[in-house]
């Protein structure tokens, strides 16, 4: 797709048809050490503040994101930090393990599902528009993994609640609209809460630059790509040297066909016991550095 073709699709027909693909994927890697990637700047107290634009698909891709699963959590035999092959719709261990725990009828073994059950991130790019930790970022294109909480705020862009209140498609470059993200350490965790959009507007009134900017994004497919992940029996060797066990991890459960979706309502998932700080909770509205910290403590 050029970028004449790009221009012609901004309006409510593109608005339509990503608002569907956007309820389908809430519906329905790791960024660490890639410096394609961006990630906001928090104080000491751990509140932060940055101006950012979400950017159209890039290239000749449809979609201006990607969802992927992981797992991170601890067993007796170490960490277990891996992009989950649900992501790419595939069988994946964990979610298999995690069934079987569920479907025990067992409480316990529903806590140990509730812990380590896949968590939810989204890829988009961004473009810096104002980044007072790190100025040297604005006027740049990344990366950007964040969590359910900021995929909420775009879907309430695209269906607004009230009469008053006019739809927008938050990833266009003419009639989308600046996102000012707002970090606040709330409890121990951190919040988006008070995180929201601008007034509609162009990026930019030139076009050359708006082009300039659009081919400078990165490919979101490419996070897709079954390569990028470990395979079933790989996972599962993972998984058995995690829990300290030999027998395919079918001796704490009955091997019986139940999936936990992760918007299946349950109780809050319990934090881990060994040494994660309180900033970090099994939960897959997670969009922080949780699964970085869980990879920098796992190599210590």
């Amino acid at each position: 797709m050029d970028f004449s073709k790009l221009k012609a699709k901004s309006g409510k027909n593109a608005l339509e048809d990503l608002t569907k693909k956007l309820q389908s994927a809430a519906g329905n890697e790791s960024s660490s050490g890639d410096d394609r990637f961006w990630k906001p700047t928090v104080d000491k107290a751990g509140n932060g503040y940055a101006v950012i634009r979400f950017l159209p698909p890039p290239g000749d891709e449809d979609v201006p994101f990607v969802r992927i699963f992981d797992h991170g959590f601890q067993g007796p035999g170490g960490w277990y930090i891996e992009r989950s092959l649900t992501t790419i719709g595939q069988n994946d261990p964990v979610s298999e393990y995690n069934s079987k725990l569920w479907n025990s009828g067992i409480e316990a073994n529903k806590d140990i599902a509730r812990k380590q059950k896949r968590r939810l991130s989204f890829y988009s790019n961004i473009y810096v528009v104002t980044d007072p930790g790190n100025p040297d970022n604005e006027g740049k294109v990344f990366l950007f993994k964040y969590g359910k909480k900021i995929f909420d705020k775009l879907n309430e862009a695209m269906n607004p609640q009230f009469a008053d209140e006019e739809a927008v498609n938050p990833f266009d470059l003419w009639a989308g609209a600046n996102f000012k993200l707002k970090i606040r350490q709330v409890e121990g965790y951190r919040n988006y809460d008070k995180s929201e959009f601008d007034s509609p507007s162009a990026l930019s009134e030139d076009d050359e630059e708006l082009e300039r900017i659009w081919k400078q994004e990165y490919s979101l497919q490419e996070f897709l790509d079954p390569k990028e992940f470990k395979s079933y029996d790989e996972l599962k060797r993972k998984l058995a040297k995690v829990l300290a066990e030999d027998d395919g991890m079918s001796s704490r459960a009955e091997s019986q066909e139940f999936t936990i979706e992760d918007n299946q309502e349950e109780a809050p998932a319990p934090r881990q016991k060994a040494s994660p700080p309180p900033s970090y909770a099994a939960d897959d509205d997670e969009d922080d550095d949780s699964l970085e910290f869980f990879k920098n403590l796992a190599n210590r």
